[in-house]
């Protein structure tokens, strides 16, 4: 009887544990849809698993141990990203920024947007081609780290915005559809200081399918 009763002790406290465990890692390290080498060459297998497995990962961490026992312990991401400022800021934008980047891009991807974001991008840039340079160079001439981002307004009205380090076009009322990282990290080991010839390599592998999704 008694070993009964310890038994059912240590299951309830293994059960409350994993429960604190669980609580305690609210966000998580957002799933590749592809292999770490899919992407080759445009973001090499070696820039993949830093991006995402490291730098990605030490945001999700940081973020899950900050906001324990703050008003964003239960907090949805973009909610956090919206109301928060200073360190909690900083790494949820940057979680949200990656979900969204490493989540728009395949193996298979490249082309052209169709459908109403296609149409969406003619009326507001004359082009698709004249969309990719203005993003190119919206990209391009961000001082130091940050994001250039396709973004929609309540209206479906497009814009490119740039975001300095980890904000988001949230933060502006926006919702985000595309997102290109530049910084260095994202692709330093594979284009050194070349960020424009990084940029305009990135048009090969995005999935427009998913962006059409987002707006």
């Amino acid at each position: 009887m008694i070993i009964l009763f310890l038994s059912l002790i240590l299951f309830i406290t293994n059960g409350q544990e994993t429960a604190k465990n669980e609580n305690d890692m609210k966000f998580e390290l957002v799933k590749l849809p592809y292999a770490v080498d899919a992407l080759e060459p445009v973001i090499s297998k070696q820039t993949i698993e830093f991006h995402h497995g490291k730098h990605l990962q030490t945001y999700v961490n940081n973020l899950n141990n900050m906001i324990q026992g703050t008003k964003f312990e239960n907090a949805e991401l973009e909610t956090i990203v919206k109301e928060s400022d200073g360190a909690i800021f900083n790494n949820a934008g940057q979680i949200l920024n990656h979900n969204l980047y490493f989540t728009q891009f395949s193996p298979n991807g490249g082309g052209k947007p169709s459908g109403k974001l296609a149409a969406a991008l003619v009326a507001a840039y004359g082009s698709f081609e004249n969309f990719q340079k203005e993003f190119e160079t919206a990209g391009a001439g961000l001082f130091g780290s940050g994001w250039v981002w396709l973004a929609e307004d309540k209206d479906g009205k497009l814009s490119i915005t740039k975001e300095a380090n980890g904000s988001n076009p949230v933060v502006k009322g926006l919702k985000p559809l595309l997102g290109f990282d530049v910084w260095e990290h994202a692709y330093y080991l594979d284009y050194q200081n070349r960020r424009a010839d990084h940029l305009k390599e990135l048009w090969k592998i995005v999935d427009w399918t998913v962006v059409e999704s987002r707006y």
